[in-house]
């Protein structure tokens, strides 16, 4: 029995133990589903709290940001302004006035009767000239007095002879006259600086004095930055240094250039797209917006009309200072970098921040920097050295420039008015005023309207006397092109 009670109740512990895991296991179930009920509906509330603030996110529409106008945020792409300007220049009530078949037809009709062409080959004649009078100055053969008498006439020449032919002879366009004196012009700049660096090399050759005799040295096999051989006085005086010299983007000679590694295919195309593209939107805005308006112009000119006058001087001023952005882009930033990536120029700083300027000194320092150097190495500096005052001295530089302007202007119209070089000398009085009474702000917006003003009125002066002298009836748009 004790057996049977002990099987018994062995069978009765397991029974309840089988019921007690049983309804563990109900438990444990109810449990996990309960369990995961939970993280179900907590799962369901997180991703509701994230689509609310997502969407919360998505609806806010502002945050920390400038203007783009504002210099703070650093945008500075305004191409879609100047496709505006084009477009509302061909929209203009003047209707499409460009005729491209006549242009083109400028250009290709009788190129062997194109005079300015030929004054442009001739010009080959000086530049030999002056590389002659080096090497006879390098050998001994010629004095120094002799080489400066050959080196003046030469360019004594170089300014008369293009500006005898251009006035006599009637084929020759303003424009053509225009393009061949600043051929010339850049020329007899560029054949004086190699004359006084040649000079100064033999001066320095003749001191006896071990410190300039040891930085005059060339240890042959020395490079320069793009792989060059470095040149020494007389080794330059060759046909190819001095036509590289011609055709580089610079006024002032230096025996070795700094140069480029390599010629950048990309970057010389997009220069050349520019160029190309300047050219036309130029030709375009002469031809639609210029041309009326100053034709517009001629009759209160002549009626001395100062009310009406004034009202064409003001509505010539945006057309003409548009246009001479387009040139100073066109001219000082694509064609200068297109010819200096071709040649592999390495200095390529033709201009600096002029558009702030604060004083008219500062504009005409920064604005050319080619011809500014041109002035302070070979003009400004050799008259401080021989005792003039800097103020003198500056006077003589804008002489120099206002004879320059006058003589680019005056020949090809064949009429001397003066307008150009009146124009020129008075930037002194202007510059004195404008460094002694206005300044920042002030100062750069008299520089603007300087620009903006001063230009247009000396066209129209020179428009209404050339078209007084030459036409009654109609501008010609033709006698203006090449």
């Amino acid at each position: 029995m004790n057996g049977r009670s002990a099987a018994v109740c062995q069978d009765s512990v397991t029974a309840e133990v089988s019921r007690d895991d049983g309804q563990g296991k109900r438990d444990r179930s109810l449990e996990t589903v309960r369990s995961k009920s939970k993280s179900e509906k907590k799962k369901c509330r997180n991703d509701i709290s994230d689509r609310l603030s997502h969407l919360i996110c998505f609806c806010s529409c502002h945050k920390t940001q400038q203007s783009l106008l504002s210099s703070a945020s650093g945008y500075s792409n305004y191409r879609g302004v100047l496709n505006w300007c084009v477009v509302m220049l061909v929209r203009q009530k003047y209707g499409i006035l460009v005729d491209p078949i006549q242009v083109i037809s400028l250009f290709l009709n009788d190129p062997y009767s194109w005079p300015a062409a030929c004054l442009v080959i001739v010009s080959n004649v000086f530049i030999l000239v002056a590389l002659y009078t080096e090497r006879q100055l390098s050998k001994g053969s010629f004095t120094e007095l002799v080489g400066f008498l050959v080196h003046c006439t030469n360019m004594a020449v170089m300014l008369t002879f293009p500006a005898a032919v251009v006035l006599l002879v009637p084929s020759v366009t303003p424009v053509g006259g225009v393009f061949v004196l600043g051929t010339y012009t850049i020329l007899f700049l560029k054949l004086y600086s190699y004359k006084d660096v040649n000079m100064w090399c033999r001066e320095l050759s003749t001191v006896k004095a071990k410190k300039l005799a040891r930085s005059l040295s060339c240890p042959s096999g020395q490079t320069l930055n793009g792989g060059d051989r470095q040149v020494c006085y007389p080794g330059n005086l060759t046909i190819r240094d001095m036509y590289y010299f011609v055709f580089a983007p610079t006024l002032c000679y230096e025996l070795n250039f700094p140069r480029s590694p390599n010629i950048r295919m990309s970057f010389l195309l997009r220069r050349l797209f520019e160029m190309v593209r300047k050219y036309l939107i130029f030709l375009l805005s002469f031809h639609q917006w210029m041309i009326p308006i100053i034709q517009s112009s001629m009759k209160p000119l002549e009626d001395m009309d100062l009310s009406r006058m004034t009202e064409r001087l003001l509505r010539l001023a945006v057309p003409n200072h548009l246009m001479w952005l387009m040139f100073f882009y066109w001219f000082f930033h694509s064609s200068l970098n297109f010819t200096a990536e071709l040649l592999r120029f390495g200095d390529r700083q033709f201009y600096k921040d002029w558009w702030n300027s604060e004083s008219v000194t500062y504009f005409w320092q920064n604005w050319n920097i080619p011809v500014h150097k041109w002035c302070l190495r070979h003009f400004y500096k050799p008259l401080l050295r021989r005792g003039f005052s800097k103020k003198v001295s500056q006077s003589a530089v804008f002489f120099l420039s206002a004879f320059f302007h006058e003589y680019l202007v005056s020949v090809p119209l064949r009429m001397f008015r003066l307008w150009a070089f009146m124009g020129m000398m008075a930037q002194l009085p202007l510059a004195w005023f404008v460094g002694h009474f206005l300044r920042g702000n002030y100062g750069n917006a008299a520089v603007w309207i300087s620009i903006i003003i001063g230009q247009p009125f000396a066209v129209l002066m020179y428009v209404h006397d050339y078209y007084v002298l030459h036409y009654r009836q109609e501008l010609p748009i033709n006698r203006f092109l090449v």
